[in-house]
């Protein structure tokens, strides 16, 4: 008997890194799994591995920064699996080249990164709560960052939309909390993810070395994996976290406890879905 069994878990950019790893998680632990993304290969190769397991997934090919592909999405999910139980709010976007300060920041790169990484959230949620309330309850997870409470050079739309997220998340958690839904966040550290190694490769030298560069300015002296990200959002998820809502928890290698965390990395130092 797997800890969520019989429960529908939907989540938005699940075909890489964070996403993908939750994904698997839960099926390992008997939920069925609805991925949204635009990666179709990708989202299918999860869905693929899903299936070997033993479980149920399915792939919505979907750019969730749209209110039309939102609701599709949730649409698609109760014809597949009938309900949403739990819904892990977790595409994000940071380009290597999305690094400027305010002035040289594009309205248009602006609007993409906030559209994508909370506008999406709020959508998702919008559409899939109505749903949760029909099971009697369930939990809405969202994906923020540590540069949510602190933050690093040359990034004002990513850290305006992790700060968003918090806030956001506290805010659901008042309204829905009368109706047994729960709205939690997760803020991950540097994790090992396709964004974090196309970021790297930007950098001189190679790409596992620049990573573990990256690990040795955590207390715990890596980065980490989406597993590790993973293992909390079950919790979360599940009936051990039920006096939980409107919380955020850090999944950072001990960096937030730097301080300082920025400086300590330097500019190069990100977190990524």
């Amino acid at each position: 008997m797997g800890t969520f069994d019989g429960k529908v878990v939907l989540i938005t950019g699940g075909a890489y890194g964070i996403g993908r790893g939750t994904a698997l998680e839960f099926a390992r632990e008997g939920a069925k799994v609805a991925i949204a993304d635009v990666d179709k290969s990708a989202g299918e190769a999860v869905v693929s591995e899903i299936q070997n397991n033993g479980s149920k997934g399915i792939l919505i090919r979907a750019d969730v920064s749209k209110a039309s592909e939102c609701e599709r999405v949730v649409a698609e999910t109760i014809k597949s699996f009938g309900a949403i139980n739990i819904l892990f709010n977790n595409v994000g976007i940071q380009s290597p080249d999305s690094y400027h300060n305010v002035e040289n920041t594009s309205e248009e790169l602006w609007d993409r990164i906030l559209n994508v990484n909370l506008k999406s959230y709020f959508l998702m949620s919008k559409f899939a709560i109505p749903y949760i309330r029909k099971e009697g309850g369930g939990v809405v997870i969202n994906t923020a960052s540590v540069q949510g409470i602190q933050s690093q050079p040359l990034v004002p739309a990513y850290a305006a939309s992790k700060g968003g997220i918090l806030s956001l998340t506290r805010q659901m958690s008042l309204d829905y909390a009368t109706e047994n839904i729960r709205i939690l966040a997760v803020c991950p550290g540097a994790i090992d993810t396709k964004m974090v190694r196309d970021i790297a490769e930007t950098e001189d030298g190679n790409t596992d070395d620049v990573v573990k560069r990256y690990g040795s300015t955590h207390p715990l002296g890596r980065i980490g994996q989406p597993v590790d990200i993973a293992n909390v959002v079950l919790f979360l998820a599940s009936d051990k976290a039920s006096f939980m809502t409107g919380e955020h928890i850090c999944i950072d290698g001990g960096y937030n406890a730097l301080g300082a965390w920025a400086s300590a990395a330097g500019a190069s130092m990100i977190e990524e879905n």
